[in-house]
């Protein structure tokens, strides 16, 4: 049974690019993992993945041409039943042995083991290993049945079928070709009605032979690039197409740099097979035009890379990822140079047509734009956006903040109603800063404009000024009460108005801006502007917003326990939730830690089950030497805790508390909280309720106990 290198090559018409590198990546894995699986492959194996616009293919290092027999132990039934009182096989343990191939003359062999409490008999044997042949035509199929096509294709097959022409395949796109290597042995397997070979097509123009024929497995991606000038490796490909971006962008001087997308770097990735990078050029006086319009026409429809100078301004160069290499470039260049001219011609015609309206003059038309059947249009959106833009501005500061933002709020959504935003939606905000400017308004309502979208995404930057700030709070708020409202919740993985990316933009202003402001006020602020058109959310919506804090906490790297210990206390001021980690985790560190946490969460429990526990504590009725120690041992500490606590230090208020171990600890070891006498009990439940109050300020530490 000798190991050798496979590959598998699965050629078909170009595959759709958004969706190649996940369509390669699961292609090998599946193959490989089935490999595995059937012990054709060890668990160890190393496996390539390739994926090039019109190819699929996985290198599996060290596959066996016959696995290795696996001994079987299979339970067929108890003793008693399968075996008579002399011994002798009964019908049942006979037709049971004939289901697996057997006679009566295996019943001697039959092992016997204890099974629960009987004895059963089990029929041992060996399986015989897979062969190569059958086991990869298994692996080949689950690959293909698992791979994830974004769209079904059906075509008929021409030929190696019943009825040419109408015998029917479903795949992402037509395939053509088949390579089946083990070493340069072809394994035949069949898939999408295709025959196993050893030869594989090169690039469409720029191949030296054609038909490419594979030695061997492992000389699959040398043979494809001498022979038909093809990069098969989507890695290889991506890095090759990176470092020709960056040496054209040096080639062309002056610092300038190809703008970094990583998506459009994916996309151009697969689409060429052989790329070649070309520097292009567009005339000068489109840069009039915002560089946001230039550069978003160059990438979504062209595929380009925009180049930028050295303080990040859009140049008059761009470049060019080609699939092929022709010895003078002139008319490839000279051809995508008279392409983008047109889409940069348009962008700047909306641009000049959109700026002979101001922004004040569109407000109107957003009443005939609907925005929710329940919810009604965009102009009764933004009335409700302007009134919590108001609410919050005059709670971040005071009435001037509060007509900023409702002038910017009144004015953020006029520019859905522009030329230029129509023709590139993923422009909204960034225009109305724009034309905000060429109306005359200030930096302040512009940037608040052009950043209310903000946080549109993970990691994306935050609104610049409080304008911003407050407007962009109330756009998200008012998508979430609304929604809210009306029951309209995410499910599972479909959430079509983006709550959790809007929950999550509310956490990050009012985390990392350390915005002094009520979490549940803000909420409460908000539902008004709907009037009787929802109902009340508040609630819900405060739980939905926590989960989600909770989720990013624990993606930075905090425990459950820590976050939990934060979260259930449901901390009205955001921006003191990253303060109250620190102190649980710098608190979760003192040796005193555990067993506070556990008396905590023993007194919890305990109050839980009380009925009217009060606070007050009467030092007369103080009985027990350890209850008078706890009751001293917390007027010298809680207070000093309180203080710290109040002055936004929670490190130093936890660690002031550990000094509470000792007397908590005798406490329950020398103290009956349920004592017969009413008021012992309600004194003593009153001083837990007292302790329960005091260490539970900065977090709940029952969470950390054990």
């Amino acid at each position: 049974m000798t190991a050798q290198n496979l590959l598998v090559e699965l050629f078909v018409e170009e595959l759709p690019p958004k969706a190649l590198k996940k369509l390669g990546d699961a292609f090998a894995t599946v193959l490989a993992q089935s490999l595995k699986a059937q012990g054709l492959a060890p668990a160890d194996a190393t496996v390539t993945a390739f994926a090039s616009p019109r190819r699929l293919g996985a290198h599996v290092t060290g596959v066996l041409a016959r696995a290795a027999d696996k001994p079987v132990s299979q339970k067929l039934m108890p003793v008693a039943v399968g075996l008579d009182a002399s011994g002798q096989p009964t019908p049942a343990l006979l037709k049971r042995l004939g289901a697996l191939g057997a006679d009566a003359s295996a019943v001697a062999g039959l092992r016997r083991a204890p099974d629960g409490k009987a004895e059963a008999l089990f029929f041992d044997s060996v399986a015989p290993g897979a062969e190569l042949a059958a086991g990869l035509q298994k692996a080949l199929d689950e690959a293909i049945a698992q791979l994830p096509i974004p769209k079904v294709m059906t075509y008929q097959l021409e030929s190696g079928c019943e009825l040419p022409g109408w015998d029917s395949v479903q795949f992402v796109r037509p395939a053509h070709g088949l390579v089946a290597l083990h070493g340069a042995g072809v394994v035949p397997v069949k898939a999408l009605g295709l025959q196993a070979g050893n030869a594989t097509h090169g690039h469409r123009f720029e191949a030296k032979a054609d038909p490419v024929v594979v030695p061997h497995a492992d000389a699959y991606a040398a043979t494809l690039a001498s022979e038909g000038a093809v990069i098969a490796s989507f890695a290889e490909r991506r890095a090759e197409i990176a470092r020709q971006l960056a040496a054209a962008a040096a080639q062309v001087g002056g610092g300038c740099r190809p703008i970094e997308d990583e998506a459009l770097l994916d996309e151009v990735t697969a689409l060429v097979e052989r790329p070649n990078v070309l520097v292009c050029a567009f005339e000068q006086q489109f840069l009039d035009v915002p560089q946001e319009c230039l550069i978003l026409t160059m990438k979504a429809n062209q595929k380009y890379f925009p180049l930028l100078d050295a303080q990040g301004r859009l140049t008059h160069r761009f470049l060019v990822v080609s699939n092929i290499r022709p010895a003078d470039a002139s008319a490839v260049i000279g051809g995508n140079e008279r392409v983008v001219r047109p889409r940069l011609a348009d962008a700047k015609f909306f641009f000049d047509q959109d700026r002979k309206k101001t922004l004040e003059s569109r407000v109107e038309g957003l009443g005939k734009v609907v925005y929710h059947n329940q919810l009604g249009t965009q102009g009764e959106r933004v009335e409700r956006v302007r009134a919590i833009a108001r609410a919050v501005g005059q709670m971040l500061g005071g009435e001037v903040l509060a007509q900023q933002a409702d002038t910017a709020a009144r004015l953020a959504k006029t520019d859905l109603l522009t030329d230029m935003v129509g023709e590139f939606p993923e422009l909204q905000g960034i225009m109305g800063g724009y034309y905000a400017r060429h109306d005359g308004l200030s930096e302040a309502i512009a940037f608040a404009i052009e950043d209310h979208y903000k946080p549109r995404f993970a990691g994306d930057a935050l609104p610049r000024n409080a304008v911003g700030t407050a407007v962009a709070l109330a756009d998200k708020l008012e998508t979430l009460v609304g929604m809210f409202g009306i029951g309209n919740l995410p499910t599972g993985d479909k959430d079509p108005f983006a709550l959790r990316r809007h929950a999550l933009g509310v956490v990050r202003m009012l985390i990392e801006q350390d915005l002094a402001l009520d979490l549940g006020a803000l909420i409460r602020a908000a539902v008004p502007a709907f009037g009787a058109l929802i109902k009340d959310p508040a609630d819900a919506l405060a739980d939905f917003i926590y989960d989600r804090l909770a989720g990013s906490l624990r993606e930075q790297g905090y425990t459950a326990q820590e976050v939990d210990a934060v979260i259930a206390l449901r901390p009205a001021r955001l921006a003191d939730v990253g303060k109250r980690l620190q102190a649980v985790r710098t608190f979760a560190a003192l040796p005193e830690a555990p067993a506070l946490a556990a008396a905590n969460k023993r007194i919890g429990n305990i109050l839980k089950k009380a009925e009217g526990v009060g606070e007050a504590v009467s030092e007369a009725l103080l009985q027990e030497a350890a209850e008078k120690a706890l009751f001293a041992a917390m007027q010298a500490t809680v207070p000093a805790a309180d203080t710290r606590f109040d002055a936004g230090d929670f490190t130093a208020s936890l660690q002031a508390l550990a000094a509470l171990r000792a007397p908590v600890d005798a406490f329950f070891d020398g103290v009956m909280v349920n004592a017969d006498d009413a008021a012992l009990k309600a004194n003593r439940l009153a001083l837990l309720q007292q302790l329960h109050r005091a260490m539970n300020r900065v977090a709940d530490l029952s969470r950390l106990a054990a």
